[in-house]
Protein backbone atom coordinates (compact mmCIF):
# COMPACT_ATOMS: atom_id res chain seq x y z
CA UNK A 1 0.00 0.00 0.00
CA UNK A 2 1.22 3.46 -0.73
CA UNK A 3 0.18 5.89 1.71
CA UNK A 4 -1.20 9.04 1.55
CA UNK A 5 1.25 10.44 4.67
CA UNK A 6 3.66 8.69 6.62
CA UNK A 7 3.96 10.91 10.00
CA UNK A 8 6.32 8.66 11.58
CA UNK A 9 9.21 9.10 8.81
CA UNK A 10 9.17 12.60 9.83
CA UNK A 11 10.24 12.25 13.33
CA UNK A 12 12.20 8.68 13.28
CA UNK A 13 15.84 10.97 13.16
CA UNK A 14 14.97 13.15 16.63
CA UNK A 15 12.81 10.57 18.58
CA UNK A 16 15.58 9.47 20.90
CA UNK A 17 16.55 13.38 21.74
CA UNK A 18 12.94 14.59 21.98
CA UNK A 19 12.05 11.50 24.47
CA UNK A 20 15.20 12.53 26.66
CA UNK A 21 14.24 16.22 26.61
CA UNK A 22 10.39 15.30 27.68
CA UNK A 23 12.17 13.53 30.59
CA UNK A 24 13.68 17.24 31.91
CA UNK A 25 10.41 18.52 31.34
CA UNK A 26 8.27 15.93 33.34
CA UNK A 27 11.15 16.88 36.15
CA UNK A 28 10.60 20.46 35.96
CA UNK A 29 7.38 20.14 34.76
CA UNK A 30 7.11 23.31 32.66
CA UNK A 31 3.88 21.71 30.88
CA UNK A 32 2.29 24.99 29.58
CA UNK A 33 1.98 28.63 30.26
CA UNK A 34 2.59 31.79 28.88
CA UNK A 35 5.87 32.21 30.58
CA UNK A 36 7.56 28.70 29.52
CA UNK A 37 10.69 29.19 28.35
CA UNK A 38 10.67 26.98 26.55
CA UNK A 39 7.91 27.51 24.20
CA UNK A 40 9.20 30.47 23.82
CA UNK A 41 12.41 29.59 22.64
CA UNK A 42 10.69 27.74 19.98
CA UNK A 43 8.35 31.09 18.91
CA UNK A 44 11.69 32.69 18.85
CA UNK A 45 13.30 29.86 16.40
CA UNK A 46 9.84 30.41 14.34
CA UNK A 47 9.65 34.11 14.26
CA UNK A 48 13.50 33.69 12.79
CA UNK A 49 12.63 31.00 9.83
CA UNK A 50 9.97 32.93 8.89
CA UNK A 51 11.87 36.94 9.04
CA UNK A 52 8.96 38.43 11.42
CA UNK A 53 9.41 40.18 14.56
CA UNK A 54 7.37 38.06 16.68
CA UNK A 55 5.45 34.31 16.60
CA UNK A 56 2.68 33.83 19.12
CA UNK A 57 2.21 30.30 19.89
CA UNK A 58 -1.18 29.35 20.08
CA UNK A 59 -3.72 26.42 20.67
CA UNK A 60 -4.29 25.34 16.96
CA UNK A 61 -4.24 26.49 13.20
CA UNK A 62 -8.04 27.71 13.66
CA UNK A 63 -6.99 30.23 17.02
CA UNK A 64 -4.33 31.30 14.86
CA UNK A 65 -6.76 32.95 12.50
CA UNK A 66 -9.59 33.89 15.22
CA UNK A 67 -7.38 35.89 17.48
CA UNK A 68 -5.55 38.28 14.37
CA UNK A 69 -9.61 38.98 13.72
CA UNK A 70 -10.28 39.90 16.80
CA UNK A 71 -7.27 41.57 17.37
CA UNK A 72 -8.41 44.48 14.45
CA UNK A 73 -11.77 44.27 15.92
CA UNK A 74 -14.13 41.97 13.96
CA UNK A 75 -17.28 41.90 15.36
CA UNK A 76 -21.14 41.75 14.83
CA UNK A 77 -21.80 42.95 10.93
CA UNK A 78 -18.33 43.14 10.16
CA UNK A 79 -17.05 41.42 6.76
CA UNK A 80 -13.99 39.27 6.07
CA UNK A 81 -13.21 38.35 2.60
CA UNK A 82 -11.65 34.92 1.89
CA UNK A 83 -11.53 32.40 -1.17
CA UNK A 84 -15.02 30.00 -1.56
CA UNK A 85 -12.60 27.12 -1.82
CA UNK A 86 -10.77 25.43 1.33
CA UNK A 87 -11.80 24.90 4.82
CA UNK A 88 -13.92 25.91 6.90
CA UNK A 89 -12.03 27.11 9.60
CA UNK A 90 -11.14 30.38 7.34
CA UNK A 91 -14.73 31.21 7.36
CA UNK A 92 -16.35 29.82 10.97
CA UNK A 93 -13.43 32.04 12.72
CA UNK A 94 -15.40 35.30 11.18
CA UNK A 95 -18.83 34.02 12.47
CA UNK A 96 -17.51 33.25 15.37
CA UNK A 97 -16.84 36.79 16.12
CA UNK A 98 -20.31 37.79 15.04
CA UNK A 99 -18.79 38.82 11.63
CA UNK A 100 -20.10 37.77 8.22
CA UNK A 101 -17.45 35.80 5.73
CA UNK A 102 -17.43 37.26 2.05
CA UNK A 103 -16.64 35.01 -0.44
CA UNK A 104 -14.72 35.44 -4.04
CA UNK A 105 -13.48 33.37 -6.78
CA UNK A 106 -10.38 31.43 -6.94
CA UNK A 107 -8.41 31.32 -9.76
CA UNK A 108 -8.54 28.36 -11.97
CA UNK A 109 -4.45 27.12 -12.08
CA UNK A 110 -3.36 27.94 -8.32
CA UNK A 111 -6.98 27.68 -6.35
CA UNK A 112 -6.55 30.81 -4.24
CA UNK A 113 -7.85 34.09 -4.13
CA UNK A 114 -8.30 35.87 -7.73
CA UNK A 115 -7.31 39.44 -6.93
CA UNK A 116 -8.87 40.79 -10.13
CA UNK A 117 -12.52 39.60 -8.05
CA UNK A 118 -11.08 41.16 -4.93
CA UNK A 119 -12.22 44.72 -5.11
CA UNK A 120 -15.50 44.37 -5.94
CA UNK A 121 -15.96 42.89 -2.72
CA UNK A 122 -15.15 45.44 -0.65
CA UNK A 123 -17.86 47.19 0.82
CA UNK A 124 -17.11 50.08 3.96
CA UNK A 125 -18.30 47.13 6.80
CA UNK A 126 -15.26 45.52 5.21
CA UNK A 127 -12.54 44.46 8.20
CA UNK A 128 -10.15 42.26 7.00
CA UNK A 129 -8.83 40.50 3.93
CA UNK A 130 -8.12 36.96 4.10
CA UNK A 131 -5.81 35.47 1.58
CA UNK A 132 -5.27 31.40 1.97
CA UNK A 133 -1.99 29.63 0.65
CA UNK A 134 -3.89 26.64 -0.49
CA UNK A 135 -1.81 23.23 -1.01
CA UNK A 136 1.58 25.05 -0.13
CA UNK A 137 0.82 27.58 -3.48
CA UNK A 138 1.41 31.02 -2.38
CA UNK A 139 -1.18 33.89 -3.29
CA UNK A 140 -0.42 36.52 -5.85
CA UNK A 141 -0.03 38.69 -2.95
CA UNK A 142 1.09 41.91 -4.47
CA UNK A 143 -2.56 42.81 -6.06
CA UNK A 144 -3.88 41.83 -2.93
CA UNK A 145 -1.62 44.02 -0.79
CA UNK A 146 -2.34 47.11 -3.31
CA UNK A 147 -5.75 46.96 -2.49
CA UNK A 148 -5.56 46.23 0.44
CA UNK A 149 -2.73 49.17 1.48
CA UNK A 150 -5.10 51.32 -0.91
CA UNK A 151 -8.27 50.76 0.85
CA UNK A 152 -6.46 50.46 4.33
CA UNK A 153 -7.87 46.75 5.75
CA UNK A 154 -5.67 44.57 7.38
CA UNK A 155 -4.35 41.40 5.32
CA UNK A 156 -4.70 38.17 7.42
CA UNK A 157 -2.53 35.33 5.97
CA UNK A 158 -3.95 31.65 6.84
CA UNK A 159 -0.61 29.73 5.52
CA UNK A 160 -1.74 27.08 7.73
CA UNK A 161 -1.02 25.04 4.66
CA UNK A 162 2.22 26.46 3.23
CA UNK A 163 4.83 26.59 6.00
CA UNK A 164 8.04 27.45 4.35
CA UNK A 165 6.72 28.66 0.41
CA UNK A 166 7.79 32.01 -0.28
CA UNK A 167 6.41 35.25 -2.38
CA UNK A 168 8.66 37.60 -3.55
CA UNK A 169 11.49 36.17 -1.91
CA UNK A 170 9.93 36.80 1.72
CA UNK A 171 8.32 33.56 3.51
CA UNK A 172 4.31 33.23 3.64
CA UNK A 173 3.00 34.75 6.60
CA UNK A 174 5.54 37.51 7.14
CA UNK A 175 3.51 39.85 4.01
CA UNK A 176 0.19 40.73 5.62
CA UNK A 177 -0.48 42.26 8.76
CA UNK A 178 -0.28 38.68 10.55
CA UNK A 179 0.28 34.90 9.51
CA UNK A 180 -1.52 32.19 10.80
CA UNK A 181 0.28 29.16 10.82
CA UNK A 182 -1.27 25.72 11.57
CA UNK A 183 1.14 22.61 12.96
CA UNK A 184 -1.95 20.22 12.76
CA UNK A 185 0.59 16.16 12.50
CA UNK A 186 -0.03 16.35 8.19
CA UNK A 187 1.39 19.90 7.96
CA UNK A 188 4.81 20.51 6.70
CA UNK A 189 5.96 21.61 9.97
CA UNK A 190 3.76 19.42 11.98
CA UNK A 191 3.26 18.30 15.56
CA UNK A 192 2.38 15.85 18.02
CA UNK A 193 -1.04 17.27 18.15
CA UNK A 194 -2.55 20.40 17.61
CA UNK A 195 -1.18 23.48 17.34
CA UNK A 196 -0.30 27.02 15.66
CA UNK A 197 1.29 30.42 15.46
CA UNK A 198 0.56 33.95 14.40
CA UNK A 199 3.82 36.20 12.94
CA UNK A 200 3.40 40.03 12.63
CA UNK A 201 5.39 43.08 13.07
CA UNK A 202 3.18 44.71 14.58
CA UNK A 203 4.77 45.81 18.59
CA UNK A 204 1.16 46.92 19.86
CA UNK A 205 -1.12 43.94 17.85
CA UNK A 206 1.52 41.51 19.24
CA UNK A 207 1.31 42.79 22.87
CA UNK A 208 -3.14 42.02 22.13
CA UNK A 209 -2.47 38.92 20.92
CA UNK A 210 -0.54 37.51 23.84
CA UNK A 211 -2.98 38.80 25.70
CA UNK A 212 -5.47 37.24 23.83
CA UNK A 213 -4.00 33.86 24.42
CA UNK A 214 -4.14 34.09 28.01
CA UNK A 215 -7.14 34.77 28.79
CA UNK A 216 -6.72 38.41 29.01
CA UNK A 217 -3.80 38.66 31.22
CA UNK A 218 -0.73 41.67 30.44
CA UNK A 219 3.13 41.09 31.94
CA UNK A 220 1.40 42.20 35.33
CA UNK A 221 -1.14 39.04 35.79
CA UNK A 222 -3.83 41.44 35.82
CA UNK A 223 -6.92 40.45 33.20
CA UNK A 224 -7.26 43.37 31.59
CA UNK A 225 -9.01 42.08 28.80
CA UNK A 226 -11.64 39.22 27.77
CA UNK A 227 -9.28 36.93 25.87
CA UNK A 228 -9.06 33.09 25.46
CA UNK A 229 -6.94 29.76 26.44
CA UNK A 230 -4.93 28.95 23.39
CA UNK A 231 -1.88 28.71 24.67
CA UNK A 232 1.11 26.30 23.00
CA UNK A 233 1.96 23.97 25.42
CA UNK A 234 5.61 22.85 25.92
CA UNK A 235 5.75 19.06 24.86
CA UNK A 236 4.36 20.70 21.35
CA UNK A 237 7.10 23.13 21.22
CA UNK A 238 9.96 20.92 21.95
CA UNK A 239 8.50 18.87 19.13
CA UNK A 240 8.07 21.54 16.68
CA UNK A 241 11.84 23.20 17.87
CA UNK A 242 13.18 19.86 16.76
CA UNK A 243 11.08 19.23 13.09
CA UNK A 244 11.83 22.95 12.07
CA UNK A 245 15.29 22.16 12.06
CA UNK A 246 14.82 20.24 9.13
CA UNK A 247 12.04 21.76 7.84
CA UNK A 248 13.52 23.30 4.64
CA UNK A 249 15.59 20.02 3.79
CA UNK A 250 11.40 18.33 4.13
CA UNK A 251 9.87 20.83 1.87
CA UNK A 252 12.67 20.38 -0.65
CA UNK A 253 11.95 16.35 -0.94
CA UNK A 254 8.36 17.25 -1.53
CA UNK A 255 9.47 19.90 -4.50
CA UNK A 256 11.54 17.10 -6.21
CA UNK A 257 8.52 14.48 -5.66
CA UNK A 258 6.21 17.25 -7.00
CA UNK A 259 8.82 17.64 -10.33
CA UNK A 260 9.38 14.19 -10.89
CA UNK A 261 5.14 13.80 -11.00
CA UNK A 262 4.88 16.86 -13.06
CA UNK A 263 7.63 15.54 -15.66
CA UNK A 264 5.73 11.90 -15.94
CA UNK A 265 2.53 14.14 -15.96
CA UNK A 266 3.65 16.06 -19.11
CA UNK A 267 2.06 15.95 -22.34
CA UNK A 268 -1.24 14.13 -20.84
CA UNK A 269 -4.65 15.80 -19.80
CA UNK A 270 -4.09 16.47 -16.15
CA UNK A 271 -3.55 19.93 -14.96
CA UNK A 272 -0.59 20.03 -12.60
CA UNK A 273 0.46 22.75 -10.35
CA UNK A 274 1.80 25.89 -12.18
CA UNK A 275 4.20 27.96 -9.83
CA UNK A 276 5.52 31.36 -10.80
CA UNK A 277 8.77 32.52 -11.38
CA UNK A 278 8.50 34.98 -8.30
CA UNK A 279 6.60 32.42 -5.98
CA UNK A 280 7.25 29.00 -4.27
CA UNK A 281 4.67 26.08 -3.68
CA UNK A 282 5.87 23.71 -0.02
CA UNK A 283 3.96 21.19 -1.48
CA UNK A 284 1.76 20.43 1.91
CA UNK A 285 -0.16 18.91 -1.07
CA UNK A 286 0.26 17.47 -4.94
CA UNK A 287 -2.70 18.35 -6.28
CA UNK A 288 -3.96 17.45 -9.57
CA UNK A 289 -6.86 18.44 -12.00
CA UNK A 290 -8.48 15.73 -13.82
CA UNK A 291 -11.99 13.99 -15.65
CA UNK A 292 -13.67 11.48 -13.89
CA UNK A 293 -12.42 12.77 -10.20
CA UNK A 294 -14.51 9.94 -8.33
CA UNK A 295 -14.10 6.99 -10.36
CA UNK A 296 -10.13 7.44 -10.08
CA UNK A 297 -9.94 8.02 -6.52
CA UNK A 298 -11.71 3.87 -6.92
CA UNK A 299 -9.19 3.15 -9.11
CA UNK A 300 -6.02 3.87 -7.28
CA UNK A 301 -7.94 2.52 -4.04
CA UNK A 302 -8.38 -0.96 -5.59
CA UNK A 303 -4.43 -0.43 -6.45
CA UNK A 304 -3.61 0.28 -2.81
CA UNK A 305 -2.71 3.96 -3.55
CA UNK A 306 -4.12 6.07 -1.09
CA UNK A 307 -5.29 9.63 -2.29
CA UNK A 308 -7.63 12.24 -0.62
CA UNK A 309 -10.12 14.56 -1.98
CA UNK A 310 -9.77 17.55 0.54
CA UNK A 311 -12.74 19.69 0.05
CA UNK A 312 -15.64 17.82 -1.53
CA UNK A 313 -18.21 21.14 -1.08
CA UNK A 314 -17.24 24.94 -1.52
CA UNK A 315 -17.52 26.98 1.90
CA UNK A 316 -20.31 28.61 0.34
CA UNK A 317 -22.19 25.55 -0.03
CA UNK A 318 -21.22 23.86 3.26
CA UNK A 319 -24.50 23.34 5.33
CA UNK A 320 -22.87 25.19 8.24
CA UNK A 321 -22.74 27.72 6.37
CA UNK A 322 -26.50 27.92 4.42
CA UNK A 323 -27.08 31.23 6.43
CA UNK A 324 -25.17 33.23 4.58
CA UNK A 325 -27.30 33.08 1.63
CA UNK A 326 -25.10 32.25 -1.43
CA UNK A 327 -26.33 29.49 -3.46
CA UNK A 328 -24.73 27.34 -6.76
CA UNK A 329 -23.48 28.51 -9.21
CA UNK A 330 -22.36 31.84 -6.99
CA UNK A 331 -18.40 30.84 -7.79
CA UNK A 332 -18.21 28.57 -10.62
CA UNK A 333 -14.38 27.74 -10.24
CA UNK A 334 -14.66 26.82 -6.62
CA UNK A 335 -17.61 24.53 -7.87
CA UNK A 336 -15.82 22.68 -10.44
CA UNK A 337 -12.72 22.60 -8.52
CA UNK A 338 -14.48 20.19 -5.79
CA UNK A 339 -15.05 17.77 -8.73
CA UNK A 340 -11.72 17.69 -10.47
CA UNK A 341 -9.85 18.26 -7.66
CA UNK A 342 -7.32 15.23 -6.47
CA UNK A 343 -4.28 15.12 -3.87
CA UNK A 344 -1.88 12.47 -4.52
CA UNK A 345 0.87 11.33 -2.03
CA UNK A 346 3.94 13.89 -1.97
CA UNK A 347 5.51 12.80 2.20
CA UNK A 348 9.42 13.41 2.53
CA UNK A 349 10.50 9.99 2.14
CA UNK A 350 8.11 8.73 -0.83
CA UNK A 351 10.42 6.89 -2.71
CA UNK A 352 11.18 7.59 -6.66
CA UNK A 353 9.39 3.62 -7.51
CA UNK A 354 6.43 4.83 -5.74
CA UNK A 355 6.03 7.98 -7.36
CA UNK A 356 6.41 6.42 -10.68
CA UNK A 357 3.92 3.73 -10.03
CA UNK A 358 1.41 5.83 -8.95
CA UNK A 359 2.00 8.02 -11.89
CA UNK A 360 1.46 4.79 -13.95
CA UNK A 361 -1.42 4.17 -12.61
CA UNK A 362 -3.01 7.56 -13.08
CA UNK A 363 -2.26 7.63 -17.07
CA UNK A 364 -3.22 4.07 -17.39
CA UNK A 365 -6.58 5.31 -15.75
CA UNK A 366 -7.20 7.97 -18.14
CA UNK A 367 -5.56 6.08 -20.75
CA UNK A 368 -8.42 3.36 -20.42
CA UNK A 369 -10.77 6.28 -19.56
CA UNK A 370 -10.49 7.65 -23.08
CA UNK A 371 -10.31 4.39 -25.16
CA UNK A 372 -13.54 3.48 -23.61
CA UNK A 373 -15.31 6.75 -25.23
CA UNK A 374 -13.87 5.99 -28.18
CA UNK A 375 -15.72 2.86 -28.39
CA UNK A 376 -19.16 3.94 -26.86
CA UNK A 377 -18.64 2.01 -23.71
Amino acid sequence: MIQFVDIPATHNAFLRDYFKELQQLFTTCDFIGASSKTAAQFECQFAGYIGAKYAIGVASGTDALLLPLHAVGVGPGDEVILPAYGFIASADVVVRLGGRPVFIDVDPISYNMDPARLEAAITDRTKAIMPVHLFGQACNMDPIMEIANRRGIPVIEDVAQACGAEYGGKKLGNIGAFGGFSFYPTKNLGGAGDGGAITTNDDALAEKLYKFRDHGRNKSGAFEIIGYNSRLDTIQSLYLAHKLEDLDDSIMDRIENARLYNQLFEGSEIVTPAVPDDMSHSFNLYTIRVRDRDRLQTFLREKQVATAVYYKEPMHMTPALAGLGYKPGDFPISEKSTSEVLQLPVYPGLKKREIETVAQLVLEFLNNNVAAIKLGR
